[in-house]
C-alpha cells in the first residue's frame, strides 16, 4: 500500500481523479429496469458565459444530489447543456464585428450566423471546462445545446402543435420594445427599477368651451399618440363631459372624452390620456371604445411622421420639446416628483418602450390553468414553500406571451408567407407550395423565437422528445429542478405549462430554489462594486472541495449566502483534519494485517459507541438530503467526522493501538477502517475529490468510491452511547474548569467522585483508562459525604455526581504565591493612584462628573480585588509552609 502524502494538497490529485472518473464512464448511467431512475437537468448556462459563484453553488447542490442517488443504487442521470442565449450572444457578436469594421446588415443573415457559430464554438466550451474543475459528475456524453438539431426539431414541433391548436397567433398587440436590442421582449425580461421620476400635468382645451381638462402623465413624449381622454363613469366631476371632445394642443387633433372603469378616480386629476398604440392598458381601453391605433414611434425610439412637428426626434428630446410647447401655450400646469417603477430591458438596461407591434404570441390562459391546478393539488413542490406564492401570482395575472424576436441568432420561426396571395403557412418544410393558391413564391418570417421558448422544453427535448426514445421513456419526468429563485417566472413556469401541454406530465416533482451568493457585507457581487470572486481562483488556492463545502454549509434553500474567504479557509482546515486523521489510521495499520473484521463480542464500549454514532449519522444525513436540507446534512457529517471520530474515538483507542493485545488491536483497526469507509461515503457527495483520494489508499477496496454503495448500518448500542456521552460530559467539564482557572490542560490530578449511585461509581471505575487518557486523571476516589472533600478543589457537576479535582495536584503553590504577591503589589499601587487622584480637589472640581464617578468605581473594584487576593494569599502561604 502506497503511503499517503504527509501534506494535504488538492492540486496533486483533483485533476487526475476527474480524468479517471471520465475515462471509466462513471457519470454515464445505463438504462436498467432493475433500478429506479433519478434525473436532474442542469439549468443551461449561456453558451458565452463564465463560471460565477451562483453557477458554482447551483451545480454543487445538483452534484450532491446526483452522487447521493448514484451511490444509493439509482440509475442517476444528470444532463448538462448550454443555452444559445439569443439576445446576449447576438449583442456580443454584433459588438465583435463592429470592432472589425463590419455590420450585421452588411454581412447578411447567413454571414452573420456564420460569425455567431464561430463565436459559440470559440467560447462555448468555457463554462463546461470550468464546471469540470468544480467536480460535477454530469453525463457529458448526453450534453445538449438548445440549437442542436434534435432540440430545434422539438421547438418547431411545439410551435406547429400550438399553432394548429389555436394557442399561437399573430396579432397587433402592445409589446415591450427594447430600442437598444431592437427587439420585442417578454414581460419576464422587463426589469422594473424603483426610482424617483417625474409626473407632468397638462391642460387639454374642451371643444367649443373656455374650459380645460387636466391630465397627468409620466410619458409626455406619447402625447402625439393620444386618441382619447378617459374618465371614470362614476366620477361626478366629469359626468357632463362624457361624449364631448377635447382639442389635442399643438397637433390640433379632435379626440373624444370617454367613460371607462379602468380610470382610478383617486389618482392624479381623475382624467387619463389614452394612447392605444403605446400602453397595454390604453390598448384595451381603445379596443372597448373603437378608438383605432396611431403608432408614433419607430424601433429606435424616434418619433415618426404621425407625431407631426416632432417627427424625427428621439423620444426624450421630444419629451422636452412637448413640455416646452405646452408651456408656451399656457397649457403646462406643473411638474412633480413621482416615485414609480420604470421598466428596463433585463439584458442591456435600456428603458423599454411599450409599443404596438405585429408579433407572434402564445395564448396563456389555457396553459396557465393546468399549471396552477398541479401546484394547488400538491403535485408540484417548491423548496422553500414560500416561493409558491410567486408562482401562483404570476400565473393568475399572466398575459399572452410575445414569443417573436427581431433577431437572427436563435430558432427561426417555422412560418412562411405567400408573396402572391398573402397566405400564412406554418410548417417545418421550406420546400413546399402555398396551401391556398399553390404558388412556390414563399418567404420565411425573419424573426426568431424567444430564448425561453426553447428553454421551456429543456426537461424533455433533451431526452429526445417528441420521439419515443429509450431515455425519454425511462428518465422522464425528472425528479428535481435546482435553480435560482429569480427565474421562477422566466423559466420554471414555462417548463411546467409546456410539459403538461405536450407530455401530459409535470416536468419534475420538486423545485429547489437557491438564493444569491453575496459578499461578506451582504452586497450582490458585481463588476461595478469590484467585489466579484472567481470560483476558479478559490479552487486554485484552496481546492474544489473547500469551495463546495463553503457553498452548501451555513445556509438553506431560498436564502442568500454570504461568501467569505475565512469560511473557505475553515473548510480547507476541515479537509486537512480528515486527511491527517485518515493518514494516522492508515499509517498505523500493521503490514501483515489482511482482514479488517471483528467479532461483535470483542467490541468494547467505545467501539460500540462510534458504530452507533455512525448509524445515527447515516440516518440523519439520508433524512436531511431527502428533505433537501443539504446544508444541515453537511453539518451532521462534519460534526461526526471532526468530533466523534477524530477528537474522541481516535483519542479513546490510542492506548489500545499501541498496546500489546494483538487481537484487541485488530478489533480497533477493524472499527477504525469500517467507520472511515462510512465517513468517506457520507462525505463523498459534498467533497468528492479528497474522499476519492483517501479511498484509493484503503485496504481491500472493491470499486471506486463514486460508484460504491451508500453506507448502511444496523448497529444499535444505546447503552454504550449513553455511557460514552456521560464520560464526554465529565471530561469536557473538567477541561473547562481547568481552563477557567488557567491551569495547564495536561496537568495530572486525582479525581474525587461524590455520588450515592453505585452504577455511576462503577461507570467511572470502568472508564478509568479513558479518564486517565483524556482527562489526565491519575486515580479515582469515591466519597459519599461532601465533608470528605479537600479544602481547595475544582468542582464540576454532572448527572447524579459531583466531581472534584484537588488543587494541590494542579497548582505549584510556590509559583502561585509568587504570582499572587505580584498581583497584590500591583493592585495596591492602583488603589494608591486612584486615592491620590480623588484626593486632588482640583481634579474633582474641574473633571467631568462622569469621569470622577468612573474613577470612584475603579477604586471600589480594586479594593474588592485586593480582599480576594489577600484571602487567597493567606491560604496559599499555609500550603507552602
Amino acid at each position: 500500500m502506497d503511503n499517503m502524502k504527509k501534506v494535504y494538497d488538492p492540486k496533486t490529485f483533483e485533476d487526475r481523479i476527474y480524468s479517471e472518473w471520465m475515462e471509466k464512464g462513471y457519470f454515464r448511467p445505463e438504462i436498467d429496469e432493475n433500478k429506479k431512475p433519478y434525473t436532474i437537468m442542469m439549468p443551461p448556462p449561456n453558451v458565452t458565459g463564465n463560471l460565477h459563484m451562483g453557477h458554482a453553488m447551483n451545480n454543487t447542490l445538483q452534484d450532491i444530489l446526483i452522487r447521493y442517488k448514484r451511490m444509493a443504487g439509482y440509475s442517476a442521470l444528470w444532463v448538462p447543456g448550454t443555452d444559445h442565449a439569443s439576445i446576449s450572444t447576438e449583442a456580443k457578436v454584433v459588438q465583435k464585428i463592429k470592432e472589425e469594421g463590419k455590420s450585421k446588415e452588411g454581412l447578411g443573415r447567413e454571414g452573420f450566423l456564420e460569425e455567431a457559430w464561430a463565436w459559440t464554438e470559440k467560447y462555448g466550451g468555457n463554462i463546461k471546462n470550468q464546471l469540470k474543475k468544480l467536480g460535477v459528475s454530469c453525463d457529458w456524453s448526453r450534453e445538449r445545446f438548445t440549437l442542436d438539431e434534435e432540440l430545434s426539431y422539438a421547438v418547431e414541433e411545439v410551435f406547429i402543435r400550438l399553432y394548429e391548436k389555436g394557442l399561437i397567433y399573430r396579432g397587433d398587440r402592445i409589446i415591450n420594445w427594447c430600442p437598444s436590442c431592437k427587439t420585442a421582449i417578454s414581460d419576464a425580461e422587463v426589469e422594473h427599477v424603483e426610482g424617483e421620476g417625474k409626473i407632468w400635468t397638462f391642460k387639454y382645451p374642451i371643444e367649443d368651451s373656455d374650459e380645460f381638462l387636466s391630465i397627468s402623465t409620466t410619458r409626455p413624449e406619447t402625447i402625439p399618440g393620444d386618441l382619447a381622454v378617459a374618465v371614470n363613469p362614476e366620477d361626478e366631476r366629469y359626468a357632463k363631459l362624457v361624449g364631448k371632445h377635447v382639442i389635442l394642443p399643438v397637433l390640433e387633433r379632435r379626440i373624444p372624452i370617454v367613460a371607462d372603469d379602468y380610470v382610478d378616480v383617486e389618482f392624479g386629476t381623475g382624467a387619463v390620456k389614452i394612447t392605444p398604440s403605446h400602453d397595454p392598458n390604453d390598448f384595451e381601453v381603445g379596443e372597448r371604445h373603437n378608438l383605432g391605433q396611431l403608432l408614433i414611434m419607430d424601433e429606435l425610439g424616434y418619433l415618426n411622421e404621425n407625431a407631426g412637428k416632432y417627427n424625427g426626434m428621439e423620444r426624450y428630446e421630444a419629451r422636452k420639446a412637448i413640455i416646452k410647447d405646452f408651456d408656451e401655450l399656457g397649457l403646462f400646469v406643473e411638474e412633480k416628483v413621482h416615485n414609480n417603477a420604470i421598466g428596463h430591458c433585463e439584458r442591456c438596461k435600456t428603458v423599454i418602450e411599450p409599443i404596438l407591434s405585429k408579433q407572434w404570441f402564445v395564448e396563456m390562459k389555457p396553459l396557465a390553468e393546468p399549471a396552477l391546478k398541479a401546484y394547488r393539488d400538491g403535485n408540484l413542490d417548491f423548496i422553500p414553500e414560500r416561493f409558491g406564492k410567486i408562482y401562483v401570482h404570476w400565473l393568475e395575472n399572466i398575459r399572452d406571451w410575445c414569443i417573436s424576436r427581431q433577431l437572427w441568432w436563435g430558432h427561426r420561426l417555422p412560418v412562411y408567407y405567400c408573396n402572391d396571395c398573402g397566405e400564412v403557412i406554418v410548417s417545418r418544410d421550406e420546400h413546399h407550395k402555398c396551401t391556398k393558391c399553390g404558388s412556390e413564391n414563399l418567404r420565411q418570417d425573419e424573426d426568431t423565437l424567444d430564448t425561453w421558448f426553447s428553454s421551456a422544453l429543456w426537461p424533455f427535448s433533451t431526452l429526445g422528445w417528441p420521439k419515443k426514445t429509450p431515455d425519454f421513456d425511462f428518465y422522464y419526468p425528472t425528479d428535481v429542478l435546482v435553480t435560482g429563485y429569480d427565474i421562477i417566472f422566466f423559466w420554471v413556469i414555462r417548463m411546467v405549462f409546456s410539459a403538461i401541454e405536450l407530455t401530459d406530465q409535470l416536468p419534475f416533482k420538486d423545485v429547489y430554489l437557491t438564493g444569491l451568493v453575496r459578499d461578506e457585507q451582504g452586497r450582490k457581487m458585481s463588476k461595478s462594486l469590484g467585489n466579484g470572486i472567481d470560483p476558479l481562483d478559490i479552487i486554485a488556492d484552496y481546492g474544489a472541495d473547500a469551495l463546495r463545502f463553503t457553498l452548501v454549509t451555513g445556509n438553506s434553500a431560498g436564502n442568500d449566502l454570504r461568501f467569505s474567504i475565512k469560511r473557505v479557509e475553515a473548510n480547507r482546515n476541515f479537509a486537512n483534519k480528515l486527511w491527517n486523521a485518515s493518514r494516522f489510521v492508515l499509517m498505523n495499520l500493521p503490514e501483515d494485517m489482511k482482514e479488517f473484521s471483528y467479532n461483535v463480542e470483542d467490541l468494547r464500549t467505545e467501539d460500540k459507541w462510534i458504530l452507533h454514532q455512525a448509524r445515527e449519522t447515516i440516518a440523519s444525513v439520508e433524512t436531511k438530503l431527502d428533505k433537501y436540507d443539504i446544508g444541515l446534512a453537511a453539518d451532521a457529517i462534519q460534526d461526526f467526522i471532526w468530533e466523534d471520530y477524530c477528537d474522541w474515538y481516535i483519542e479513546l483507542v490510542k492506548p489500545r493501538l499501541y498496546g500489546d493485545d494483538t487481537k484487541d488491536r485488530e478489533v480497533v483497526f477493524g472499527v477504525l477502517i469500517e467507520v472511515l469507509e462510512t465517513i468517506l461515503k457520507l462525505l463523498h457527495p459534498f467533497m468528492p475529490y479528497i474522499t476519492e483520494e483517501i479511498w484509493n489508499y484503503l485496504p481491500n477496496r472493491q470499486s471506486a468510491l463514486i460508484v460504491s454503495q451508500w453506507p448502511k448500518s444496523d448497529a444499535v448500542y444505546e447503552k454504550e452511547k449513553k455511557e460514552i456521552e456521560y464520560i464526554q460530559k465529565a471530561v469536557k467539564g473538567l477541561r473547562n474548569a481547568k481552563a477557567e482557572m488557567e491551569i495547564e490542560p495536561h496537568r495530572k490530578s486525582k479525581l474525587i467522585v461524590l455520588t450515592e449511585d453505585e452504577e455511576i461509581e462503577e461507570l467511572f471505575q470502568r472508564n478509568a483508562g479513558h479518564l486517565s487518557n483524556l482527562g489526565n486523571i491519575t486515580e479515582i476516589e469515591r466519597i459519599k459525604d461532601r465533608k470528605a472533600v479537600e479544602e481547595d478543589v475544582i468542582s464540576v457537576v454532572v448527572d447524579k455526581a459531583e466531581l472534584f479535582l484537588p488543587m494541590s495536584d494542579l497548582v505549584d503553590y510556590a509559583k502561585e504565591l509568587e504570582r499572587l504577591e505580584k498581583e497584590e503589589e500591583k493592585t495596591q499601587s492602583e488603589i494608591k493612584r486612584a486615592e491620590k487622584k480623588l484626593g486632588n480637589e482640583n481634579f474633582v472640581a474641574k473633571a467631568n462628573p462622569e469621569v470622577v464617578e468612573q474613577e470612584k468605581a475603579k477604586l471600589e473594584s480594586y479594593k474588592k480585588m485586593l480582599e480576594t487576593i489577600e484571602e487567597r494569599l493567606a491560604f496559599v502561604k499555609g500550603k507552602v509552609k
